[in-house]
Order: structure tokens, then sequence, then C-alpha cells
């Protein structure tokens, strides 16, 4: 069964209590925490100390999208900080083996993200180790973007890949995600990461919004 991933990137910080009990209240399946640090993405974005306020806010599970370079460097301090899965970009990594075991050893699912214009066959020889396969659908770096609509072929594709070498990676899909992409992934989706295109839309309630994508199938 598909999960619905809110991007924390998106709350209003401000009143982050009352976010992080509205999404509880809505039934979000996992929180997606984005750490971005201007060099590997022109952007920054939340950081050690904003996953340690939620941590104490919520008890429902999250993950860490590490959008920074050399993110070797830092596995082990986000591992010890209580997430499910630690995605890393494979366009940072120069030892992606090494890097993807590093993840496995502190016990974390391991997550793959890969960018729009980076070829899924960069990832056919370490598919066997990866728990999690992030598709980006836009560029990452900012909300509000476009839908990269090869982002649907790129998915379909992937999973004829794992589901002919017989292996247990699921995908997840992240960027301008709405619920005509979410209908037409839903066979092939299991994580989808949810912004200001699918969940966080003025006027409506997450409750409501939640609602409306769970009935989709």
């Amino acid at each position: 069964m598909s999960k619905f991933c809110p991007s924390l990137m998106c709350v209003d910080f401000s009143k982050l209590e009352t976010e992080i009990k509205l999404l509880e209240e809505s039934g979000v399946d996992m929180f997606h925490i984005d750490i971005m640090d201007g060099n590997f993405v022109p952007n920054f974005a939340l950081g050690l100390e904003d996953i340690k306020a939620v941590s104490k806010l919520s008890k429902i599970p999250y993950d860490v999208h590490l959008m920074i370079s050399n993110p070797s460097l830092y596995i082990e301090k986000f591992s010890q900080l209580g997430c499910q899965i630690i995605y890393v970009h494979v366009e940072t990594l120069t030892h992606i083996h090494r890097t993807l075991n590093q993840i496995k050893s502190t016990g974390k699912k391991v997550g793959v993200a890969i960018n729009p214009g980076t070829p899924l066959c960069v990832l056919e020889d370490v598919l066997d180790i990866i728990d999690v396969v992030l598709i980006m659908s836009v560029n990452p770096g900012f909300a509000g973007q476009p839908f990269i609509y090869n982002s649907i072929d790129r998915v379909k594709r992937l999973s004829s890949i794992i589901k002919d070498r017989n292996l247990k990676t699921a995908i997840a899909i992240d960027g301008a995600i709405n619920s005509n992409i979410i209908k037409q992934l839903l066979p092939y989706v299991e994580y989808f990461i949810l912004g200001t295109a699918g969940l966080f839309i003025k006027n409506k309630s997450y409750k409501q919004t939640l609602n409306e994508l769970r009935n989709l199938s």
C-alpha cells in the first residue's frame, strides 16, 4: 500500500507544533525531511536541530533526504537522530557501493535519490543493496516547480527492472506530486512525497486532502 509523506520544508515553521499536530491528525504515514547545503542544490533547508525538534513533537516516522555534497561524512550523524530511511543522491557519490553499505551498517533503510537528467542505468549494479529509490520529478532544491512528465516513464521502467531481477527495492517519487500523478503511479510507487502541489494547498485542510488521495485507487 502506498504511503503519503509530507515534505516538512513546506510547513510553516513559526507554527511547527500546530503543523505537526494537524499532519498527524490527517493520517500521514511518514515525514520527509529535506537537508540542503546550498552547494549540491542552490538552496538551504533544514538541519540537525530541525530534525530534533520534529522528533520531540511527533512519533510519526521520518526519513532524511540529503541534498548535500559529500553525504558520507554525515551519515553517522543523521543516523543517530532516529530516521527510518537515509536518502543520498547518486550524483554526489564517488564510491556509491561504499556509501550505500555505510548507510546499511547503521541499521537504516538505504535510500538513493536520482535527478531527472541522470540515467537509471547508474543504479543497476547497486539495486540489490538499495531499499528505496527516490525518483526526482523536479530538479531538486525548490518547492513549487512544474512536474517533469518523463518521470512517469522513468518510474515504470525502474519498476520493470526491479521485477525482472526479483528484487524488493521500493520506489518513491518527489516533486510536484498531485492527485493526477498519484493516480497514474499507484501501482508502482510506495512512497509519495507531498509538497505544495499535493498536500499544502491553500484553503484545504490536510485531513480533507489526505482522505481524497487515499480514495484515488
